[in-house]
């Protein structure tokens, strides 16, 4: 970054207040926040939802609803934000700023194709032909990026992966060179080497063109890595501001100090315990099922071992004709009592697909998978529902997963209903007891999923997996949309009630950290074969793979220092393949 001591800031907020209008009276989200941003710098703006990191960016776009009441000045240049029209600041809007949102799915008009919105970006800022206009979306493409952009220009969003489409609104956010450009939760549920990709293209598109970038996020990994300076804010208001280095180094607040804390750190996981797993506590043992018959007469190891997946093949037939899609590709496993097995790789590597064949979600094409001796493969629904209850499933997005027509004690007490285990008061005691267990406070029973935080409805996701006492566990991303603070209390919780309780997990993620700190193994995905699997220091600290290596060399680490050398590193490691 150059210096900022002799230029004028790109973006300029002066005592910013923001409320907004309810029927309950007006909702303060923005209290009195003031910073600013210069040409070639990146200003990283942190905190938990709801501290008003987004309010704050978007109020310079002019991208708050009619409810809003402004108080303040945000100025862009020579353009003051906060006195300007509707249609004035439409003007200005791609031009002098520029946004690029959190979820590019949702942003980009399905109607259209990308380079359609990219040349439309264009021609609204200049007098360029619609020939130009489409030859100058080319080019954009190609400076992101995108592979084959002479032909991609023409595709819909729907035909291209999210770190594509994400791509495709960085194209339109710099079409016009704006002189800021404020990305809002850029890297989201990305793949770790695409969010690499993206934060290279974001960084280099810096240092070309000069832009002020915004970079809005929690991910505190991406911040040591393209920040230069970082705001921290909380319930509205900005805590700390100080340099990426200084900030990581010596944080001056405490809420800074418990929010870095919070992160989880690749390599800091801790060794695999050599305790026993503690027995299942009494107050639950009562919906401890029995074994399948035969299962005593098997030895010590079988009798700890909860599944084993042998094999396994899924196939999904192809469109008009198109050979068969094969998504698993003989893949074998197996997790004993009280451990939990970490599955990582991209999107599109088969885990997920896995992780429901395992709980018996979706019928594999071929292979064996059995449940504490009981095999899955060919049971008919009848055979399959008494085998459900030894099965938990903790979803990704706990907003969508939980019955909003429902209470949460009713979404809890679902699988006891369903599987016929306790009804009436037996069924409402041990609701209550599996909410303590969770730490959901009394009262959270009669409440509605909506008026949960994220944090307490994944919580509420977990007592209902739980509810039934489970052998095994299957978590598909549990915390991917979870502040830090917040994620690192679900996975404590999520580690001391597997002590408690005992059961096996199949932990599903794409965050190499947080698999760090759960799994004593992992096993690695790649289109939808095994690359390897081995205990967490033989894949994280010593991976014998190219591509194993490529994922742990992507993860941004919480640390701009580290950070930086990781990032030389990993340009190395990167350059040799190349070469080679």
């Amino acid at each position: 970054m150059t210096e900022t001591t002799e230029q004028a800031a790109a973006l300029s907020i002066t005592s910013l207040s923001v409320s907004f209008a309810t029927d309950a009276g007006a909702v303060d989200a923005v209290r009195d926040v003031s910073y600013e941003v210069f040409p070639g710098e990146v200003l990283a703006i942190v905190g938990e939802s709801g501290s008003g990191k987004s309010v704050s960016s978007r109020t310079a776009i002019g991208l708050l609803p009619h409810t809003a009441h402004v108080r303040g000045m945000v100025t862009v240049g020579a353009h003051t934000i906060t006195a300007m029209s509707d249609k004035q600041l439409t003007a200005i809007r791609g031009g002098e700023i520029s946004m690029v949102f959190q979820e590019p799915g949702a942003a980009l008009d399905p109607l259209f194709t990308v380079g359609f919105q990219i040349a439309e970006a264009l021609r609204a800022h200049t007098n360029t032909s619609r020939r130009a206009a489409k030859a100058r979306a080319i080019e954009l493409l190609r400076t992101v990026g995108l592979p084959d952009p002479e032909h991609r220009v023409d595709f819909y969003p729907h035909q291209l992966s999210g770190g594509q489409k994400q791509r495709v609104m960085i194209a339109i956010a710099i079409a016009c060179e704006p002189k800021v450009i404020i990305a809002d939760e850029p890297t989201t549920a990305l793949d770790v080497t695409v969010q690499a990709e993206i934060l290279e293209l974001l960084r280099d598109l810096r240092d070309r063109i000069g832009s002020a970038i915004v970079l809005i996020t929690h991910n505190m990994g991406v911040v040591a890595d393209l920040a230069d300076r970082v705001v921290v804010m909380r319930s509205g208001r900005v805590v700390e501001t100080a340099p990426v280095e200084q900030l990581f180094a010596a944080p001056k607040e405490q809420y800074t100090r418990d929010l870095l804390a919070a992160v989880p750190h690749l390599g800091a996981g801790l060794e695999p315990t050599t305790e026993p797993v503690s027995p299942i506590a009494p107050q639950v043992d009562s919906v401890t099922l029995a074994p399948e018959p035969g299962e005593s007469s098997a030895g010590a190891a079988a009798a700890q071992t909860v599944l084993e997946v042998r094999d396994l093949v899924v196939e999904f037939p192809g469109a008009l004709g198109r050979n068969a899609f094969r998504a698993v590709d003989s893949v074998s496993f197996s997790i004993a009592r009280g451990e939990t097995l970490g599955l990582v790789g991209e999107s599109g590597s088969g885990k997920t697909t896995i992780g429901r064949c395992v709980a018996a979600l979706q019928r594999p094409s071929a292979g064996v998978i059995r449940v504490r001796g009981q095999e899955l493969t060919g049971l008919s629904e009848r055979r399959l529902r008494p085998v459900r209850r030894r099965l938990g499933f903790v979803f990704q997005d706990p907003a969508t997963s939980l019955n909003p027509r429902l209470t949460v004690g009713q979404c809890v007490a679902e699988p006891l209903v369903v599987h016929r285990a306790a009804k009436g008061a037996q069924a409402q005691a041990r609701v209550r007891r599996i909410l303590d267990a969770v730490q959901l406070p009394e009262g959270t029973e009669s409440r509605y999923p909506h008026e949960l935080s994220g944090g307490q409805r994944q919580r509420a996701s977990l007592a209902r997996a739980l509810v039934l006492n489970p052998d095994l566990l299957v978590a598909d991303e549990p915390t991917s949309a979870l502040d830090v603070s917040v994620q690192a209390r679900v996975l404590e919780l999520f580690a001391e009630l597997q002590r408690e309780f005992g059961w096996a997990c199949l932990f599903v993620s794409h965050d190499l950290a947080v698999v760090d700190q759960l799994a004593a193994r992992i096993m690695v995905l790649r289109n939808g074969s095994v690359v390897e699997q081995g205990t967490r220091d033989e894949i994280l600290r010593h991976p014998s793979q190219e591509y194993t290596q490529r994922l742990v060399a992507a993860v941004p680490v919480p640390d701009p220092v580290e950070q930086r050398r990781r990032r030389a590193a990993s340009a190395a490691l990167f350059a040799a393949d190349g070469a080679g």
